[in-house]
């Protein structure tokens, strides 16, 4: 669509910036423009080359530079989802860039990381027994103010 949408700009733009040149594009023998007529027999050309980059150019070097970001972030336990279409976890990365990919239990495929086409979800840092004293300060979201197991119980006449 896009370039459907590029092609018929330039269908449009082409012609007007001809149109608008001194002497409607023809020149006689004895003219001496000289400078302006190089300048606007090239200026169609510029911005042409403005509008492919920044409408083809610009926002594929995005997508590759995401991509490449994307896929040096592709860790051990990372369920992926591979160009060809299988969505597997990530079991073991060799320093050759292959990844060892559990499609099924048991089964395992062997990948390069270049095939792989996104990540579906980074899942959850596991906890060991020994994380749960690390939250003693926090108050869990269902303990409010007035809760009876929040507060001490009060001892003494009222």
């Amino acid at each position: 669509m896009l370039r459907t949408l590029l092609l018929g700009a330039l269908i449009v733009v082409v012609p007007l910036l001809a149109a608008c040149q001194p002497g409607g594009g023809t020149g006689a023998a004895g003219e001496q423009g000289g400078g302006s007529d190089i300048l606007m027999s090239i200026l169609p050309l510029v911005l042409i080359f403005v509008v492919f980059y920044f409408l083809l150019i610009r926002p594929q070097q995005k997508k590759q530079k995401a991509l490449k970001e994307m896929l040096s972030g592709v860790k051990r336990g990372d369920d992926i989802v591979t160009t060809s279409g299988m969505i597997g976890r990530v079991i073991k990365i060799d320093r050759d860039n292959n990844l060892l990919v559990e499609v099924a239990p048991n089964v395992r495929i062997k990948f390069m990381r270049s095939a792989v086409a996104e990540i579906v979800r980074r899942p959850e840092p596991s906890r060991s027994a020994g994380d749960d004293d690390d939250n003693d300060n926090e108050v869990e979201a269902d303990d409010e103010p007035g809760d009876a197991g929040s507060t001490p119980p009060q001892s003494g006449n009222r």
